[in-house]
């Protein structure tokens, strides 16, 4: 049975969007590596004009879809249980580690949500975990399910050409991912480094590495600091001096 994500959403028609194009889609539309299915939230509002929302308890501004809507909408996914996600501009961080994860199940349910948000008591009820891609909000979480979905499809074995490139993209070990060069030689005065014309792929190895170590100090201290956590002292003050030397700084 191939992965399935399955979206709870007011907005179906927005899929699949990024999702069906690229390598991504054709895993899905030609290969059935995976599969994709949106439920319309309003389907399940039992008021005859198809209400799904309500003001907020205690006053305030805005909607909130209803909890018990939710719950039939979620209610009427077959199959096995499956992680159950919320995008919430309020959840915990999405990272490659979760979403490593989730790709081994056989699927996932994704719940977006509109308005003000979702009725709190489904979400504890059922057990949704909710998720953030980043700190900023969205008017609805259509877009944020897509970027979790296509982060989990992507993991997949056959969806992507190679393997090798999961293998050293972005997080894999904790690091950002070093730049990348191709043809022409030299574009708007700016040559490709050196090193990665040279043939030498023990010097190629190295200073992608130290790359990738600059570029995760310069942007994410917070992966930097985490990484530095993980191994011996000795290897990360080797790692400083190399980020000294690869900005041209002098000990």
């Amino acid at each position: 049975m191939p992965f399935t994500a399955t979206v709870l959403t007011m907005f179906p028609e927005a899929f699949p969007g990024a999702l069906g194009v690229s390598l991504i889609g054709t895993a899905w539309r030609e290969k059935g590596l995976w599969s994709l299915e949106t439920l319309d939230i309003r389907d399940f509002s039992e008021d005859k004009r198809g209400f799904l929302d309500d003001t907020p308890a205690g006053g305030g501004p805005g909607q909130v879809l209803k909890a018990d809507v939710v719950a039939r909408a979620l209610d009427s996914v077959a199959g096995p249980p499956r992680p159950l996600l919320y995008m919430s501009a309020r959840g915990r961080p999405l990272t490659q580690a979760r979403v490593k994860e989730w790709a081994k199940a056989d699927g996932i349910t994704v719940l977006c949500g509109r308005f003000e948000g979702v009725d709190q008591r489904v979400l504890d009820a059922r057990g949704f975990e909710e998720v953030s891609v980043g700190d900023a909000v969205l008017a609805g979480g259509e877009a944020a399910a897509m970027l979790v979905i296509e982060a989990c499809v992507r993991l997949i074995p056959g969806v992507l050409g190679s393997g090798e490139s999961l293998s050293t993209e972005s997080f894999e070990d904790g690091l950002l991912e070093h730049p990348q060069y191709t043809r022409p030689r030299t574009f708007e005065g700016l040559d490709i480094p050196e090193v990665l014309l040279s043939g030498d792929h023990r010097k190629m190895a190295i200073w992608r590495q130290e790359q990738r170590e600059l570029t995760t100090q310069e942007r994410r201290p917070d992966l930097w600091q985490a990484h530095l956590a993980n191994r011996p002292a000795e290897s990360s003050a080797n790692s400083k001096l190399k980020g000294k030397k690869a900005r041209g700084e002098q000990d």
